[in-house]
């Protein structure tokens, strides 16, 4: 149950990301991108990564792994969290919205490239992790 929360909220929470970066945040977008990211952070909290950096990954990158991971979850929750905080009519005087959108996308398009180059030359099934069981044949 956990794994199919994450991976709804994973790839519904980037759709979002990317909605309210080209579109600017619309009320309906901001609280959708807000909540789905939030609720992202909290299944992970409350249950732990689900990910991790498999038998493949060796040396630092190993040992980096979780805390880049936790890193990405940080960026999320603060993006997320400034987004419902400006969308109930309150002041951030931190980034611009639009600012902190460019930096998360940016970030989750290293995140991204990792766990493709993790798929693909270290053959250890990064994507199958984070994609629907249905999408598995394509990999």
């Amino acid at each position: 149950m956990r794994r199919t929360v994450t991976i709804t909220l994973h790839w519904l929470t980037l759709l979002l990301l990317v909605l309210v970066f080209a579109g600017g945040p619309m009320p309906v977008l901001a609280w959708a991108f807000g909540l789905s990211g939030l609720a992202m952070c909290a299944t992970a909290i409350t249950g732990g990564l689900l990910n991790g950096p498999g038998p493949k990954l060796e040396g630092g990158l190993r040992r980096a792994h979780p805390w880049l991971s936790w890193g990405m979850y940080t960026g999320l929750g603060l993006v997320a969290g400034v987004t419902l905080w400006v969308q109930i009519g309150q002041s951030w005087d931190g980034p611009p919205l639009p600012a902190l959108y460019f930096y998360l996308l940016s970030a989750s398009a290293l995140h991204a490239i990792f766990h493709l180059w993790r798929h693909t030359a270290l053959g250890d099934g990064a994507l199958r992790r984070i994609t629907p069981k249905s999408l598995h044949g394509l990999l």
